[in-house]
């Protein structure tokens, strides 16, 4: 894996708590300055209270000041390229805007696309309005 994104979201993957499941996810935040954000999901025996990657990644970025973002690589050990729930769509619409998306593997697949594709007809604050 030549991209040190992707490199980054697969070592931030060995951090993951995922005691129930297994399924260890990682994820790298690159945000306008070049720095990079990772995050690995945290599991709760009520699974409700459990938090995606991407959003300990979005969260940590912003608790230290960045505020604007370029592109997220997210790994997880799967055949099938394992794109953001829902929730971690909404969170990065919000705080990251039509970023590319980078998904990655153990075995080095990736497929890079943008939120928009990902996410179409998002809700957002234009709505509050």
């Amino acid at each position: 894996m030549s991209d040190a994104l992707c490199a980054a979201a697969v070592a931030a993957r060995q951090f993951a708590h995922a005691p129930f499941s297994q399924f260890r996810v990682g994820a790298a935040l690159e945000d306008s300055s070049g720095r990079v954000h990772t995050g690995c999901n945290v599991e709760n025996a009520t699974y409700g209270l459990t938090v995606c990657a991407e959003r300990i990644a979005v969260f940590k970025a912003i608790s230290e000041g960045a505020r604007r973002f370029s592109r997220i690589a997210i790994a997880a050990d799967t055949a099938d390229l394992t794109p953001p729930c829902g929730a971690c769509r909404q969170i990065l619409w919000e705080f990251c805007g039509d970023i590319e998306i980078v998904l990655v593997n153990l075995q080095g697949y990736r497929e890079s696309l943008r939120l928009a594709e990902l996410f179409p007809r998002p809700f957002d604050a234009s709505f509050l309005k």
